[in-house]
């Protein structure tokens, strides 16, 4: 039997990369730092050549999430019309070779941008300043895909994005209540509030639902070359990927980031919030006057999402990166008295 990793049945997830994807005994799987939901591995062959796999949590798994088919079916769906993706290379649904479904795909070399020094060291402060544009650009490039061209009209309904959002998030937030942690009602508070002024939704788009600088890969020039994670991908509003993206567009003068830890927007060189706002609306022919309600709902969905981190690592989901996860509650709570105050602005 091979070394185990824990999500991985070395021997049995080996045979069937071997069978079907013609990868080369002995494989090395390793597990890629910085996931907090899905698993993410790189995989290794004896002629080096490198694969990424994707596997949902060991634990403490929602019924709606964390789906590797609607994941696959999507990277499968952008990559031909050069939508920057991972190559996808295989999915296996035959949960006896390793306990859920996973898929593979190609590993992309490049940068992943996850705090403030990494952001100094991999890149010059002239191209930090071209790392904002590009990102709003390919964003752009994202929501003007045709979703029934692209075979993906079946995937969620078109309208009612928001609302649907709110029901689902807050559905699971309270879903993952954990025992001594109480937000005094602010989460739900919030949510009320964003459900009475929900503004109108200008197209049908491919949403990534988790659009950042470090679910990117960017190549030596700042480029988009993949967008990772597409864990929560959905059809509906474009609008809520734009807000989501300047949340976490940290400013060194921000009280407080939307992620833990030295955001890298935070160094030198690159683009102000409003500055990446205005190169979105340059390559997009849509109306960003009402993006501080999608900021807001952006900074309460956050908050739902980190409650169910916080309640999974609680649980024991052991795997993946549990940095900082003690914070978290506190952090629940600035995010959601953030959405309140930027909503009520």
């Amino acid at each position: 039997m091979g070394s185990e990793v824990v999500g991985i049945k070395h021997d049995e997830v080996s045979s069937w990369m071997i069978e079907h994807l013609g990868a080369t005994a002995p494989l090395d799987f390793e597990l890629i730092a910085g996931g907090r939901s899905n698993l993410t591995f790189q995989v290794t062959d004896a002629t080096k050549r490198r694969f990424a796999l994707r596997r949902p949590p060991t634990s403490h798994v929602l019924p709606t999430a964390h789906d590797m088919v609607r994941e696959f079916t999507v990277i499968s769906a952008l990559h031909p019309l050069g939508i920057p993706v991972a190559t996808p290379l295989g999915l296996c649904t035959d949960e006896s070779v390793n306990n859920r479904p996973f898929y593979v795909m190609e590993f992309v070399e490049g940068a992943i941008l996850r705090d403030r020094d990494q952001a100094e060291k991999e890149f010059s402060e002239t191209t930090r300043g071209v790392i904002g544009d590009n990102l709003a650009a390919t964003l752009a490039q994202l929501h003007d895909v045709d979703v029934d061209q692209a075979g993906l009209g079946g995937l969620a309904k078109h309208d009612q994005y928001v609302e649907r959002q709110l029901r689902r998030w807050r559905t699971q937030y309270e879903q993952m209540h954990v025992e001594g942690v109480d937000q005094g009602g602010l989460v739900e508070a919030v949510g009320d509030q964003l459900a009475a002024s929900i503004p109108t939704q200008q197209r049908v788009s491919v949403v990534h639902g988790d659009y950042r600088l470090d679910n990117t890969v960017l190549d030596e020039n700042g480029a988009v070359r993949a967008i990772l994670d597409w864990e929560i991908c959905t059809l509906g509003d474009p609008m809520a990927d734009l807000g989501l993206l300047l949340v976490y567009w940290a400013e060194p003068a921000d009280e407080m980031a939307a992620l833990l830890g030295a955001a890298p927007t935070t160094a030198k060189g690159f683009a102000s919030r409003d500055d990446v706002l205005k190169a979105y609306a340059a390559h997009s022919p849509l109306d960003v006057s009402d993006v501080a309600y999608y900021q807001a709902f952006g900074y309460w969905k956050l908050a739902c999402i980190l409650q169910g981190v916080f309640a999974r690592y609680s649980a024991g989901a052991t795997a993946g990166d549990q940095g900082s996860v003690a914070e978290f509650p506190t952090h629940i709570a600035m995010l959601a008295a953030t959405a309140q105050r930027t909503l009520e602005k």
